[in-house]
């Protein structure tokens, strides 16, 4: 991985990340009749290539045009003069070459990009979610499956234009969707990429597949550009996610907040007559053994604060990695006991769209 040295202004970030985009960054008047027609050709070209309803139009496409969503990424970037982008605002100067928490600094890193076909059904379809990897992370569960990206921060440094173009290979490959995994402490990069990859053909719904710990302030600043909300809901117990999760101790309560205001944004997430989704929140609950997560809890709050309808993975796949091991509640997979008393509670609740996995114990 490329580590991250000097000093990067916000004025120097912004010409290095779209050197490159050219004309796709002038005013149509400035260009040339022939090379505009061409320009609007290609985009037309890459907008059919995606494998979705043809009928859909995400909403950060207005933003993009009104010049709406530039604006809002330029906000949450000066948001890392003394970074407050996630829960910790641990206040690194991020613009100025520091780490921050998470371990990133104002360069964006990437891991890997390319259709994913483990997720959930109705983001995958037939040719794949198209998942981008973000390294480094905010939260640093203990127990993390992907801790070499997200602890260790492997990956490579990556503009803004060559992250725009990422999202195109992927709409133009056939995959339904971009999925952005552990955005929180990249937002910014986020929505700069997506202004470029608006300006340049993209029209798949926006994933932002999340921890759940999100501060409100950077949210609502993301109201109206992400189609499709995927958090986890980690943990019911403050010390639980205190003692895992790097001292996250208001885990539960901003998580709270956070799927609300997600909801409102978004709605209850419904598939299509195609079979993909296209909007709405989608949780995920990775259950712990020894109720270390607090299932049950998890799920009557759901059920008491959302509609019964939410679409909820009850996710079995827990794997005892990375320093799991040296925490002895966590340091095994869970039984199917512990996963069918899981469904129970799910059924009790009244939740109706939850998704089970089974497991072969």
């Amino acid at each position: 991985m490329t580590k991250k040295t000097g000093t990067t202004t916000r004025r120097d970030f912004i010409k290095s990340a779209v050197s490159g985009a050219g004309a796709l960054m002038l005013p149509a008047f400035l260009l040339e009749a022939e090379d505009l027609q061409k320009n609007k050709q290609k985009i037309l070209k890459i907008q059919k290539s995606a494998k979705i309803d043809p009928n859909f139009e995400p909403p950060y496409l207005k933003l993009h045009q009104s010049g709406e969503l530039k604006k809002r990424a330029e906000e949450l970037w000066n948001m890392m003069e003394e970074c407050r982008l996630c829960p910790r605002e641990c206040g690194a100067r991020r613009l100025k070459g520091d780490e921050g928490f998470c371990h990133a600094s104002s360069k964006l890193e990437i891991s890997s990009s390319h259709p994913h076909y483990g997720e959930e059904t109705p983001l995958v379809g037939t040719r794949g979610s198209g998942t981008i990897f973000l390294t480094n992370c905010n939260l640093r569960c203990v127990f993390c499956i992907n801790w070499e990206v997200n602890h260790k921060g492997i990956g490579r440094v990556e503009s803004i234009n060559s992250f725009a173009k990422m999202m195109i290979k992927l709409q133009k490959i056939g995959c339904h969707n971009i999925n952005i995994v552990t955005p929180t402490h990249y937002s910014p990069h986020i929505l700069m990429g997506l202004d470029a990859a608006a300006g340049q053909g993209l029209r798949v719904p926006l994933v932002y597949n999340t921890s759940g710990w999100e501060r409100m302030e950077v949210l609502k600043k993301l109201d109206g550009i992400v189609d499709i909300y995927l958090p986890d809901f980690k943990y019911a117990d403050n010390k639980m996610a205190e003692k895992y999760s790097s001292g996250a101790d208001t885990y539960p309560e901003v998580t709270k907040k956070a799927l609300l205001e997600m909801q409102r944004q978004a709605g209850t997430a419904k598939a299509a007559k195609d079979g993909l989704m296209y909007r709405g929140l989608m949780i995920r609950h990775l259950v712990l053994p020894n109720r270390v997560s607090g299932t049950k809890q998890v799920l009557e709050w759901i059920a008491k604060n959302l509609p019964k309808d939410t679409f909820l993975n009850i996710m079995s796949q827990y794997t005892p990695v990375y320093k799991a091991p040296k925490y002895p509640k966590i340091a095994r997979r869970i039984t199917r006991d512990e996963y069918n008393e899981t469904l129970k509670w799910a059924k009790e609740a009244g939740l109706t769209n939850a998704h089970a996995q089974r497991i072969p114990i």
